[in-house]
């Protein structure tokens, strides 16, 4: 095709692009690690250079809709293109509203627009959506299309709603079928109601699903109990859509690292500050041991999980904290078997308690200083086993992260980080070892703005925080944070 790439793209990408490019309808259904994103920037830019969008719209979670800002559009938009990013923010300042204002008047080039799912439930969104997609073609992508596969939800019918007036649609997931088939409909019926033929999720729940009529007590429901004509429901959606599983894409690399964004609570903004104030008093204050420096690290990462330290025994009071929410929404997005690694104690049975709700008693199983050794030795045998319910390791990189072979995991999620490289490189390797045959993708949740990304950083960087820590560095770390 007539487009010049600006990063080269794998072929599953190649693909992709090509298959999708001129359509006005289409499915990015790419298991995380495969690229999605850059498919629909290479379409969108593709688009804008056939004349044929002037406007692009994302919507994605909180967690995610900021990595379109600061890395996917910066680094597969072509320097080419004319364009500008606009980020919309429910709070926004004088300089922020400044800045949305000038978006409905930007005609210099391919006017982008990020905005959060969650922001939709607000008037003012909508209202600035509608403005902005006034007398502009306009693409309207949702990534992480899960976030809409509810029918009866506000979100999914505004969002919708609005869609129809785009002149092209897309959707993004790497796993589109997160609890049933079912959940295929709402996010389909997104593009068109034409592509599945059904206009009312209770005859596409009729056609696939199988329903009995169920009575406790005085009440009946129906409930669904089994599924039929799936290899049609297959064959329609194949028609609209590109499914990639990293399985499949032997050019991959062979780890692949992403986030995810947390945003705190006003509670933890309050006793963020506080502590980050106490943090640089004491660093102002003089010589510091590295072994000072990783305690106020600890603490202010303890608040990160929403744990406010007491005292120096380690006793704490809870806070409200999105971070469950934000692991739960990354899982949705995951395919197969998937180790989940925390720091803190009370953050892995917190961990299993959600999993288990959302996912059943026996889909979890952890790995810590209190698991029994058989329970220790169980928990490998049926992780690493394809056909054991289990779906889910949770465990503490110290205890978990050395000696294991967890390869039936080709996804890693890093809930919260400690501050030893040798554990994290070991634990990283439990999964990338011998016996793997996919590509690892590694998330990690991240407070933007605190301690949480120079962690990150300079792990991934692997640099040892004990020096990093001290002097200059923590000190910038603490200024530039919340």
């Amino acid at each position: 095709m007539d487009y010049a790439y600006k990063t080269e793209p794998y072929q599953h990408q190649r693909d992709a692009f090509e298959r999708s490019a001129d359509r006005r309808l289409y499915a990015y259904f790419m298991e995380m690690g495969c690229g999605k994103s850059k498919v629909l920037i290479d379409n969108a830019a593709y688009l804008y250079e056939q004349g044929r969008i002037t406007s692009l719209i994302v919507v994605a979670p909180k967690g995610v809709y900021r990595n379109w800002v600061l890395k996917e559009v910066p680094i597969h938009m072509p320097e080419r293109i004319p364009h500008k990013v606009f980020t919309w923010r429910s709070g926004a300042n004088k300089t922020q509203q400044k800045e949305l204002a000038e978006a409905l008047n930007y005609h210099e080039g391919l006017r982008i627009l990020v905005v959060n799912i969650e922001a939709f439930v607000g008037t003012k969104c909508v209202q600035y959506v509608q403005k902005f997609m006034n007398q502009q073609t306009v693409m309207f992508a949702v990534d992480e299309s899960t976030t809409i596969k509810n029918p009866k939800a506000k979100r999914t019918k505004i969002v919708t709603k609005l869609a129809e007036k785009a002149d092209f649609k897309r959707i993004l997931t790497g796993s589109p079928v997160t609890q049933s088939p079912m959940d295929l409909f709402s996010q389909c019926n997104f593009l068109s109601t034409k592509l599945l033929g059904f206009t009312n999720f209770y005859s596409f729940q009729a056609r696939y699903a199988i329903i009995k009529r169920q009575h406790m007590g005085s009440h009946s429901f129906n409930k669904v109990v089994g599924f039929r004509n799936l290899e049609e429901l297959s064959d329609n959606v194949r028609l609209f859509s590109t499914r990639v599983l990293k399985k499949d894409c032997l050019d991959l690399p062979d780890k692949t690292y992403t986030s995810r964004h947390v945003s705190l609570s006003p509670e933890q903004v309050r006793a963020y500050s506080d502590m980050k104030k106490n943090a640089l008093l004491i660093l102002e204050d003089g010589m510091i041991t590295a072994q000072e420096a990783m305690t106020q690290l600890l603490r202010l990462q303890q608040i990160l999980c929403g744990y406010v330290p007491i005292d120096e025994e380690g006793n704490f009071y809870e806070i409200p904290s999105r971070r469950i929410d934000a692991l739960l929404e990354v899982l949705d997005e995951m395919s197969g078997k998937v180790i989940i690694w925390a720091r803190f104690r009370r953050d892995i049975e917190k961990i299993v308690e959600a999993l288990q709700k959302a996912y059943g008693d026996k889909s979890v199983g952890s790995y810590y200083g209190s698991t029994s050794d058989e329970d220790r030795e169980a928990l490998v045998v049926n992780f690493q086993d394809p056909d054991h319910e289990t779906r889910f390791f949770v465990g503490n990189p110290q205890t978990a992260g050395y000696g294991l072979t967890l390869t039936a995991a080709h996804n890693v999620v890093y809930y919260s980080n400690d501050f030893n490289l040798e554990t994290r490189v070991q634990s990283e390797d439990r999964c990338h070892r011998i016996g793997q045959t996919k590509a690892v993708t590694y998330v990690d949740l991240i407070s933007e703005g605190t301690v949480d990304e120079h962690i990150v950083r300079a792990l991934q960087n692997k640099i040892k925080l004990a020096g990093a820590s001290l002097g200059e560095d923590m000190r910038q770390w603490l200024k530039v944070g919340k």
